[in-house]
C-alpha cells in the first residue's frame, strides 16, 4: 500500500476517541444542566400522560445545550413503556416548510404512507387520524422552529389541529436560538398558542472548563491536554457569550493540529490557531442559517466590501467601513432583483442590530463631517467567503422552492 494511504489507518497518537469531541455528541451527563432538563420534564409532564398540555418553547444563544437537553429527553421518555406520547424531533434546517414538517412525522410513525404522495390536506387527515386512533399524544419537537419558511402556517396547522381531534392531541416544543422568536408570528398564530416557556443561559468558565475537561478525558491519550489549555480554552469561549459548542470546536481542532503537526501534546499555539479556525466556522454556520432579510442585507455589505460603492469608503489599516444609508440602498436593489419585497428602514436596522450581536459586523457612529451623523459598518469576516456562503444558501433555497409540487394540495 502507498506510504501516503497507510499513514491514514495507523493509530492516533493524539487522539483516543474522535466522536466524543465533536459538538454533536451527546453524553450520557450533561453538565450543569440538570435544571433545565427538570424543567423541560416538568412542562411535558400531561403530555407524557396522554393529557393536551401546554406548548413550549425553550431558547437560548447557540452552544447553550438546547438541543442536548431536548434530545436527552426525547431519549429517556421513548424508554418509558407508560409514556402514552409519541415523539417526532424535527431539525427544521432541513424540514423547512409545513409540508416537510407534517411529512416528517407521518415517515416517523406511518412509514408504510411515507412515499404515496400525499398531499398538505391528506397528511394532515392522516395524523389527526393517527392521534384519534388511540387518544394518543404526539410531542412535535421543532428544533431551530425559526427556520421554517411559512412558519406561521405551521403552527396555526399544528395548534388548530386539536380542536379537531376528539381524543388524543398534539404539543409543539419549539427550540429556538432567537428569545424574540414569537415576533416573527401574526396575531393569528400568536393567539393559538398556550406555551411555556424556558431560558437557557449561557455557560460560565467554570462550567465550560468542566465540560471540556470532561470530553477531553475520553476524547485523547493520556497526557495530550493538560489543564492549563482546556482552561485556556474555556475562558476563550466564555469570553465569546459562554458558546459550549466553540470550547468544543476549538478543543477538536487544537488536537488536529497537535496531530498535524506529529507533537505530543497541545500547547497554546494550537489553541489560538484553533480559535481562528473555529470562531469562522461557526460564523458561516451562523450566516447560512440568518433569516432571509438577514442574509440579504449581509450579501449587500459584503458586494459593497468586494466591488466598492459610489461614495469613498473610509479606510483605516486593513478595515473598509461602509456607510448604513448605502447598505440599506444595495439590499433594497438585491431584494427587487430577487422579486422580493425590501423591509422598512426600521426592520433594516433591526437587521442591522441582530448581525452586529452575532459578531458578523461591526458598527460605529461616524461623528460629525461625514455626510452628516451617519452610522459606520464593516464585516468581521472575509467578504468574498461571506459572499460565497450567502449565495450557496440562498440558491440551496430557491431549488428548494422550485422543486415538485409539494404545496400544492
Amino acid at each position: 500500500m502507498d506510504e501516503k494511504f497507510a499513514s491514514l489507518f495507523k493509530e492516533s497518537n493524539v487522539f483516543a476517541n474522535r466522536e466524543v469531541l465533536s459538538p454533536h455528541y451527546l453524553p450520557q451527563n450533561l453538565l450543569y444542566r440538570d435544571k433545565q432538563i427538570e424543567s423541560i420534564v416538568k412542562a411535558l409532564a400531561p403530555s407524557l400522560k396522554g393529557e393536551r398540555g401546554r406548548n413550549v418553547f425553550i431558547y437560548g444563544k447557540t452552544g447553550t445545550g438546547k438541543t442536548s437537553c431536548i434530545r436527552h429527553v426525547i431519549e429517556e421518555v421513548r424508554s418509558l413503556t407508560a409514556a402514552k406520547a409519541k415523539i417526532s424531533y424535527i431539525n427544521c434546517r432541513i424540514y423547512n416548510s409545513r409540508y416537510r414538517v407534517l411529512s416528517k412525522i407521518i415517515s416517523d410513525h406511518l412509514p408504510f404512507l411515507a412515499r404515496r404522495g400525499y398531499g398538505l390536506v391528506e397528511i394532515y387527515e392522516k395524523i389527526i387520524n393517527w392521534v384519534e386512533e388511540d387518544g394518543k399524544v404526539l410531542v412535535a419537537v421543532l428544533d431551530e422552529i425559526d427556520m421554517v419558511k411559512d412558519l406561521d402556517d405551521l403552527v396555526y396547522t399544528l395548534t388548530r389541529a386539536n380542536s379537531d381531534i376528539r381524543a388524543g392531541g398534539i404539543t409543539i416544543v419549539g427550540v429556538s436560538n432567537r428569545i424574540d422568536f414569537k415576533e416573527l408570528l401574526d396575531p393569528r398564530s400568536l393567539s393559538t398558542l398556550y406555551e411555556h416557556e424556558l431560558v437557557f443561559p449561557p455557560y460560565n468558565s467554570t462550567e465550560l472548563a468542566a465540560i471540556v475537561k470532561d470530553r477531553a478525558a475520553s476524547g485523547f491519550k493520556q497526557g495530550v491536554a493538560g489543564d492549563d489549555v482546556l482552561n485556556l480554552i474555556a475562558a476563550i469561549a466564555a469570553k465569546e457569550s459562554g458558546d459550549a459548542r466553540l470550547a468544543l470546536k476549538i478543543l477538536s481542532r487544537a488536537g488536529e493540529l497537535t496531530e498535524e503537526e506529529e507533537k505530543s501534546k497541545i500547547g497554546e499555539q494550537e489553541v489560538m490557531k484553533a480559535e481562528k479556525d473555529a470562531e469562522e466556522e461557526v460564523a458561516y454556520e451562523v450566516i447560512a442559517t440568518l433569516p432571509e432579510h438577514q442574509k440579504l442585507v449581509l450579501y449587500a455589505i459584503s458586494l459593497l466590501s468586494l466591488q466598492g460603492s459610489r461614495y469613498k469608503k473610509l479606510v483605516d489599516g486593513d478595515d473598509t467601513y461602509i456607510f448604513s444609508g448605502e447598505v440599506y440602498n444595495k439590499y433594497s436593489g438585491i431584494a427587487n432583483s430577487l422579486s422580493k419585497e425590501p423591509k422598512s428602514s426600521r426592520w433594516y436596522r433591526k437587521y442591522i442590530s441582530d448581525l452586529e450581536m452575532q459578531g458578523l459586523i461591526d458598527t460605529y457612529e461616524s461623528g460629525k463631517g461625514i455626510r452628516g451623523h451617519t452610522k459606520l459598518i464593516k464585516l468581521a469576516y472575509a467578504a468574498d467567503k461571506i459572499k460565497e456562503t450567502i449565495e450557496k444558501s440562498l440558491f440551496a433555497e430557491s431549488e428548494a422552492k422550485g422543486a415538485g409540487t409539494e404545496e400544492k394540495a
